[in-house]
């Protein structure tokens, strides 16, 4: 997990608060730096927001203009405040500049806590690969593996990419391969190592960013750069892209009202050519298979 310029001198931690504290720091030494990230499992959301919430609420509007955060609870951990947006949850400080994102593994009792919360924001939508048994979660550091959402391993989703605009898709890979949509978000550590798979395959990409993780400006700047492939890459290793300049993004903006449509809440979410969609990360053994399923 990448811990983004979060400052423990920034968060307020209570006397109270020791035995929790453990919780951030297994998030730390676990996260897997998916799209999802930790929440306490057992804790009750209040059914009025306190003062410190809307003051979150209100920051984080200022922040992240394009996410939309459906609850702010900062009663969870001292000093953290959770953020629920559709069925993806992170962390903030009570300023709403370091945000924390991983997952949490309760070293005592050997459960993903983070599986546990994402179910209980929604039951029908696990993104991300959570787990939950003591074998999951001794493999929780191992984004590559992947586990099957509902979607992809029951009845198949299909989903139709007519009303897309292609100016909005960036196009890598294999140019004579089997094509592959991919709604991405570049701070999405299971997109990233989505990114690495698919460059391993003989598959033609075409990547269409949305900004679960008030990724815009980053999906800006590589929609803008000269060499977009190289940008890409650049934007899943956290590298700065530098050859980037002011452009029309308009088209970003149809890809994350077709997201916000379709109701796609987490990434990566993966469209075959024939319209089969996969929600979350897959191994490259599994995406082979699956693509020799497409009807033509």
């Amino acid at each position: 997990m990448k811990l983004k310029s979060l400052s423990l001198k920034s968060l307020h931690w209570g006397p109270g608060a020791l035995r929790k504290l453990a919780m951030p720091l297994a998030a730390i030494a676990l996260g897997s730096g998916g799209s999802l990230v930790w929440a306490n499992a057992n804790a009750n959301a209040p059914s009025v927001p306190s003062e410190t919430d809307l003051a979150v609420t209100a920051a984080l509007k200022e922040r992240l203009p394009r996410t939309q955060v459906s609850r702010v609870n900062c009663q969870v951990v001292d000093g953290v405040c959770e953020v629920t947006a559709g069925s993806q949850l992170f962390y903030v400080d009570r300023t709403a500049r370091y945000l924390l994102i991983g997952r949490v593994y309760d070293m005592q009792t050997r459960q993903d806590l983070t599986a546990v919360r994402l179910l209980e924001v929604n039951p029908d939508l696990l993104v991300g690969g959570a787990a939950g048994s003591r074998q999951e979660a001794q493999e929780v550091e191992t984004p590559r593996r992947g586990v099957s959402t509902p979607s992809a391993s029951g009845a198949p989703r299909m989903m139709s990419l007519a009303a897309l605009p292609e100016a909005g898709g960036i196009v890598w890979g294999a140019s004579s391969g089997p094509t592959v949509t991919v709604f991405s978000d570049f701070r999405c550590g299971y997109c990233r190592a989505l990114s690495g798979v698919l460059e391993t395959m003989n598959v033609r990409v075409i990547e269409r960013p949305i900004s679960v993780l008030g990724s815009r400006d980053l999906a800006n700047q590589v929609f803008c750069a000269r060499d977009r492939r190289k940008a890409v890459k650049a934007a899943y290793a956290g590298a700065p892209i530098t050859d980037t300049r002011a452009c029309d993004t308009s088209p970003l903006d149809a890809n994350e009202r077709f997201a916000r449509e379709q109701g796609l809440a987490g990434t990566p979410v993966i469209v075959r050519s024939d319209g089969a969609v996969i929600e979350g990360f897959r191994p490259r053994e599994v995406l082979e298979q699956w693509l020799k399923g497409a009807r033509s």
